[in-house]
């Protein structure tokens, strides 16, 4: 394989292919855990308004980022700079803005679940209030269509086509990333971002024209995933790998930082389930079933079925900063799991 596949998502609702779909996104997930995804119905001039605002965001001065640095927010939302958040353990040269489903703050209790604090508002720039309308938009449009492809997976595993709809509800864990990779020289580390999977469901990235991600199909055996116009690169997260046994793949992946005098803008855009969801395993067909090794599963980052508890660590790893100044009381209880 030099390539990843492409699928054709206007193939799910045309009668004369939409079989012949859904085995080419079943084979794309298990064999690969990545694909582009094309014609996916995500309105293209929404595409650009996103990636100008991106770009005018990245374009601040730091002083303005700053006063929606994510150091603010115990939800895990807003700026951190290059070299701020870590994958496993190493800093990635990006800077990043993220965001989440625009909700308010749950009420705790001496007894709630600490991944209770992950909802709650968004930070917005005020010298920019174009962004946030644009965000949301693309948000509200891009969970549409993920809600569709998944339910498109669960025919494609021959499930009922509603059978992921609990584990999402009305609440579903929405997450967008702005990422800008400043060019690198030589002598510099060129992790973009290290090598990892992601710890959701679905994840979509909408690529500029430069290169960098790159998918490890094989154990030490990378290709470029290139940036293909029009399209998404869609990749398996690891609750789905779980919920399916390990039927369905997640892969690890990276992105290399582009050379000096370059940049590179992605989006993405994270789709996963309700946070007191519990991820249970799928009966698929036994001839899918007979295929199915179980989830691989790394002991120094464990997977947990309890789905804000798994959010949490991935988060709490992510960014130690952020860890330090609102959850030092989970840090000292679950230090096996949340500590690197």
């Amino acid at each position: 394989m030099t390539t990843l596949p492409v699928l054709d998502f206007s193939q799910f609702t045309d009668p004369d292919k939409h079989d012949a779909f859904l085995a080419q996104l079943r084979h794309a997930a298990r064999d690969v855990g990545f694909f582009y995804l094309i014609n996916h119905g995500v309105d293209s001039a929404l595409q650009d308004a996103v990636q100008a605002e991106a770009r005018k965001f990245f374009a601040l001065p730091d002083a303005q980022k700053q006063q929606v640095a994510m150091i603010h927010s115990p939800h895990f939302r807003g700026y951190n700079r290059a070299a701020s958040e870590l994958t496993r353990g190493q800093p990635d040269w990006r800077e990043q803005f993220d965001i989440g489903a625009e909700r308010p703050a749950l009420e705790l209790t001496e007894n709630s679940p600490r991944w209770r604090r992950l909802q709650g508002p968004n930070l917005w720039p005020s010298a920019q209030p174009t962004l946030r309308p644009t965000l949301l938009a693309w948000q509200d449009a891009m969970t549409a269509m993920a809600l569709t492809l998944l339910r498109a997976f669960a025919e494609a595993l021959h499930l009922p086509a509603d059978a992921f709809d609990n584990l999402y509800g009305e609440q579903p864990n929405e997450h967008i990333k702005l990422i800008h990779y400043p060019g690198q020289q030589e002598t510099q580390s060129a992790q973009g971002v290290g090598a990892h999977k992601d710890s959701g469901f679905l994840s979509f990235l909408l690529q500029d024209a430069q290169k960098g991600l790159q998918v490890e199909v094989a154990p030490d055996r990378w290709i470029d995933a290139a940036p293909l116009p029009g399209s998404f690169v869609v990749n398996i997260g690891e609750l789905l790998e779980l919920a399916t046994n390990g039927y369905l793949r997640a892969t690890v992946h990276r992105v290399v930082s582009p050379p000096a005098g370059a940049e590179r803008l992605s989006i993405a855009f994270f789709l996963g389930a309700q946070l007191d969801a519990v991820v249970p395993v799928y009966a698929l067909p036994d001839a899918l079933a007979q295929e199915a090794s179980g989830p691989e599963s790394d002991p120094q980052n464990p997977l947990l079925r309890d789905v804000g508890w798994n959010y949490l660590k991935g988060r709490l790893r992510s960014h130690p900063d952020v860890a330090e100044r609102y959850y030092r009381d989970v840090l000292r209880e679950r230090s096996e799991q949340f500590i690197v």
